[in-house]
């Protein structure tokens, strides 16, 4: 089965099509298609995913999956939010967004902070019943980045059950706990009942 992912973001294409391989899913990325990126003007995750796959879908006649996810920290009122990808400001920079939440967080605050990703899957552009999986995982923010896996907020993302951040994963049990494997593996048992 073809899926267009709605990103352009070769890590979250390897992430999301080791998940979905297994299975006979093709995931072929929406550039590879000549599909723009959609417009990501809403406020809450659910709704940028839903806009992301039904342009896909729409640009491309196949069925859409799209993942909008990112970083709420508890203390900066769940921040950086939506806006993870792009908190410094454009052009993206995961060192500039890494930076600036260093720099907001200061020094003794609460670093409690989770991941969020929801994952939307369509099956045409104007489905009227998408398919809309979460996926949550919870840690803290190190005031140092550690390791070099993953991408994003990773190297800061602390997990104390590993005693590891999220950069210091090997890719199969990052993508077995994390926010997005979460999601996906939750979509993926709806999609198998039909």
């Amino acid at each position: 089965m073809k899926l267009v992912l709605a990103s352009n973001n070769a890590k979250k294409l390897k992430e999301l099509g080791g998940i979905l391989s297994p299975l006979g899913w093709e995931l072929i990325p929406q550039g590879e298609l000549g599909v723009s990126e959609a417009e990501e003007p809403h406020v809450t995750f659910v709704e940028n995913a839903l806009a992301k796959a039904r342009h896909a879908a729409r640009t491309t006649g196949l069925p859409a999956l799209a993942d909008d996810s990112g970083l709420c920290v508890d203390v900066l009122g769940g921040a950086p939010g939506v806006q993870s990808a792009r908190y410094a400001g454009e052009p993206k920079s995961d060192a500039r967004n890494n930076e600036k939440l260093l720099a907001a967080l200061g020094e003794g605050c609460n670093r409690a902070a989770h991941f969020v990703s929801v994952i939307v899957f369509v099956r045409h552009a104007d489905d009227p019943q998408p398919l809309i999986a979460e996926g949550e995982w919870h840690g803290e923010i190190l005031p140092a980045a550690r390791g070099d896996n993953g991408f994003g907020y990773d190297p800061l993302f602390y997990l104390p059950e590993f005693d590891k951040t999220a950069a210091e994963l090997d890719a199969a049990t990052k993508n077995a706990v994390s926010h997005r494997g979460q999601a996906l593996q939750s979509l993926v048992a709806r999609l198998k009942r039909g």
